[in-house]
């Protein structure tokens, strides 16, 4: 059963580490820092949790956010998922070398999990901001930042939560896909 909830914390950590890169990870270290639900401490990835690593964590954050404008543009959301893929999969896999010698797989489990949850929320967002003005469409880093760090918080303390969370990517990334092949099917009546 413990093997099921950290496979279940790590999926959680993945995706949200595949919304948005940044939070989550300085979550997670907080969290392992106090031990508190997740502790990294005596594992191959014990550097999750140091004060160094968080606090550059938090300066490629603050970059991230002063350079948001040219993060709007596909190469940026390329290199911002690519880092929320990489740090989704060293999260999974270091919540499992917490209580078991043999953690590769949630290398593997990361980057599927954060490439999920990071190709949903770029369609979302992409849907989404082509329909809002500017000001509302500035805002909608923030909203990701702050449901990315909840998603977190909760894999953490209430594992079960990453089903939902997968469960609801999944369907964001199918019925987004679903959506861009009927966009035109009414226009062709039109003729």
């Amino acid at each position: 059963m413990k093997l099921v909830l950290d496979i279940l914390q790590g999926t959680g950590l993945a995706c949200a580490a595949g919304l948005r890169p940044f939070l989550p990870t300085l979550a997670a270290g907080a969290f392992a820092s106090a031990n508190l639900g997740v502790d990294f401490d005596h594992t191959a990835f014990s550097f999750l949790e140091s004060p160094v690593f968080l606090v550059a964590v938090a300066i490629a954050m603050v970059v991230t956010f002063l350079l948001r404008g040219r993060l709007d543009t596909p190469a940026g959301a390329a290199a911002l998922s690519g880092i929320g893929i990489g740090l989704g999969a060293l999260l999974f896999a270091a919540t499992l070398d917490d209580h078991y010698a043999v953690w590769w797989p949630g290398l593997i489990g990361g980057l599927l999990f954060a490439a999920v949850a990071g190709a949903a929320a770029r369609a979302l967002f992409t849907r989404t901001r082509a329909r809002l003005d500017d000001e509302a469409a500035a805002a909608l880093p923030i909203y990701a930042e702050g449901v990315a760090v909840v998603l977190a918080a909760l894999s953490i303390l209430i594992p079960p939560v990453s089903i939902l969370a997968v469960g609801f990517f999944v369907w964001l990334l199918v019925g987004g896909r679903r959506r861009e092949g009927e966009k035109y099917a009414g226009l062709r009546i039109l003729r």
